[in-house]
Parts: structure tokens; C-alpha cells; sequence
């Protein structure tokens, strides 16, 4: 498989651009916490000369098809199958206490939507699995299977944003009582089927698409994953270090921008006439709010339309 012919990076120059001030010196060490396919990697090395990256996927088709494509770089590249909330050990397993740059590229990666037996897609007829670690976990057909009704409710309602979580939910649970949901296709038909004509016609995305979604955060828990990576994240950049983050649904964005203005708020108590150093922020932020990607890129690369871009610079160490 030619990996650069099946995954084109989103926003590429632009994370070189705000990566590249804390990568331009010798013996840098940048993250890829979500190596995919190992793009925006070979970038970063092939930009950069002087810099050693470590690679990071749940997900072992990746980082097999990862290291092929990285093998010219040599040992200035290490990959490592964990999860991303595991990036604080991983670094430190590869002999690393503080690093320069980090990039997250979250979601569900080109290679998962294009292997039509994940899962992922609801354009696609497949098994129900959606693990992006298919070595373990709980599948989307499990899920389907054995959650009561409220409960999948309520992930349709907390991970989807769907209106009609609840009507979902009783169709899923009324048909599996007759016959178990196992693909894709037969999930995709149900929703289809529970939605009425007055809102397929007023939705400009498919009635599936939330509900997917959904199916795909509680199956890899990533926003509870997210939640626990992000300081640890922060807390491994060097002063100017630099971290950039794409999230490609707004449950995502919130929670960096979130974690991302805390980090780059004073902590002096109000009234104060002066601002200790101790109270000062530990990070600037790069953007002025998220940005997106260009209507030209959105019309070359498709999968570049719904990202949402933010990065920090760390400034000082903690106290």
C-alpha cells in the first residue's frame, strides 16, 4: 500500500508553521501523538533534520503502515502502540523528560474511514466494531447489543448532539429484541427508517451521521482520553515548547480551548495591584480562537472541512 497516496495531511504547512519555532534547533523532540499513517510526521522530519520524533497510535494497522513510511528516518524516529493518555510514559520510555512539540491530530484517522471492515463509516456496509485498537475493547455491535435504552440515549444525546437520541435509542432496543444488530448497514437502514420525512428533508447530513459519531467517542472513550491527556500533555513541553491540536467535532474543540485558555489565564487573585511571577500564565495562546481550513483545501482534501485548529506556546514553568 502506498501510504502517501491514501492519506493527505489536514492543514500540513500550517502545523509546520506553528511547530517550527520550537523544532529549528538540534536535538528537538516532537510528539505525533496520533501517528495515522505517519504524514504529518514525515513532514515534520523531512522539514526538520535535526529533530527525533516519537510516534504514537492505538491503532497497530497504523503504526505498521506508519513505519514503512518512516524507515528512511531511522532512529530518529520511535513509534509506540498506546493509547495518547499513555504520552507522559511513552516519553519517558524512550529516554525523553521534557519535549519540544507536540501535535495531535484527533478523531478517526483516514485509514480507519477507508477500511471498509471497521466500521467507522455509515456510508459502507460492515461489521459493527469501530475499536480503533482492534486488539481490544468493546465493540459498537456490544454497545448496540447490551445497553439499555436510556443509556444509549444518553450517548446519542452527550456525544452526538442528537435531537432525536431518544427515538434512536427505542428503535435500536425494539429491533434487536427480534434479531441482533451486527453491521453497519442494518444499524444505518433502522435510523433511517426511525427518522421521519419532514426532518431528512430539513437536515443537510445523514440521519446516521450523529449517531456514529456518538458510537465511535463511547467505544474509544475519547473524550474521557482527551480529558486525561491534555495536561499531561502541557506539563512535558519545555519553555517554548509549543503544542497544536485539530479537532474535527465541537465536543473536541470545547474541551481544548477549555484546557487551553486555563493554562493561559493568570492565577493572581483579583484586586491584586501587581501580578506575582508565580501567578503569571504558563502558556500564550497562537490562534485567535480555532482556525479553519481554507476553502481551497477543503476542496482538495474534503476531510480538512470540518477541523478546527488551536495551539499554545508554553512561556514559563510551573511554580
Amino acid at each position: 500500500m502506498d501510504t502517501p497516496d491514501i492519506h493527505t495531511p489536514v492543514l500540513l504547512e500550517r502545523c509546520i508553521e506553528l511547530l517550527a519555532p520550537a523544532l529549528e534547533h538540534d536535538g528537538a523532540v516532537v510528539v505525533d501523538a496520533t501517528e495515522g499513517m505517519g504524514g504529518h510526521s514525515e513532514a515534520l522530519l523531512s522539514r526538520f533534520p535535526g529533530v527525533r520524533l516519537i510516534g504514537l497510535d492505538r491503532d497497530t494497522d497504523a503504526l505498521r503502515l506508519a513505519g514503512a513510511r518512516l524507515s528512511p528516518f531511522g532512529d530518529r524516529v520511535s513509534l509506540v502502540h498506546t493509547v495518547y493518555d499513555g504520552i507522559a510514559r511513552a516519553v519517558a520510555d524512550c529516554g525523553v523528560r521534557r519535549v519540544d512539540g507536540i501535535l495531535f491530530d484527533l478523531g478517526v484517522s483516514s485509514l480507519q474511514l477507508d477500511e471498509a471492515d471497521r466500521g467507522f463509516a455509515y456510508s459502507r456496509d460492515a461489521p459493527l466494531d469501530m475499536r480503533m485498537d482492534q486488539t481490544a475493547g468493546t465493540t459498537a455491535a456490544e454497545i448496540v447489543a447490551t445497553y439499555s435504552e436510556g443509556n444509549l440515549r444518553r450517548i446519542f444525546e452527550r456525544y452526538g448532539e442528537e435531537k432525536l437520541a431518544g427515538r434512536y435509542a427505542r428503535a435500536i432496543v425494539d429491533a434487536r429484541s427480534r434479531a441482533p444488530l451486527t453491521r453497519s448497514g442494518e444499524l444505518v437502514d433502522l435510523l433511517v427508517s426511525a427518522t421521519p420525512a419532514a426532518v431528512q428533508r430539513e437536515r443537510s447530513g445523514h440521519p446516521a451521521k450523529r449517531v456514529f459519531q456518538a458510537l465511535r467517542i463511547e467505544v474509544n472513550a475519547e473524550l474521557a482520553v482527551l480529558e486525561r491527556t491534555m495536561p499531561d500533555a502541557l506539563d512535558l513541553l519545555r519553555v517554548g515548547g509549543r503544542i497544536v491540536v485539530m479537532s474535527y467535532q465541537s465536543l473536541e474543540d470545547r474541551l481544548v480551548k477549555r484546557v487551553f485558555a486555563d493554562a493561559a489565564t493568570s492565577t493572581a487573585p483579583s484586586g491584586l495591584p501587581v501580578e506575582l511571577p508565580e501567578h503569571a500564565p504558563r502558556f500564550r495562546l497562537l490562534t485567535k480562537g480555532a482556525e479553519l481550513a481554507s476553502e481551497e483545501e477543503r476542496a482538495r482534501n474534503p476531510r480538512a472541512t470540518p477541523v478546527r485548529l488551536r495551539a499554545a506556546e508554553r512561556v514559563r514553568e510551573a511554580s
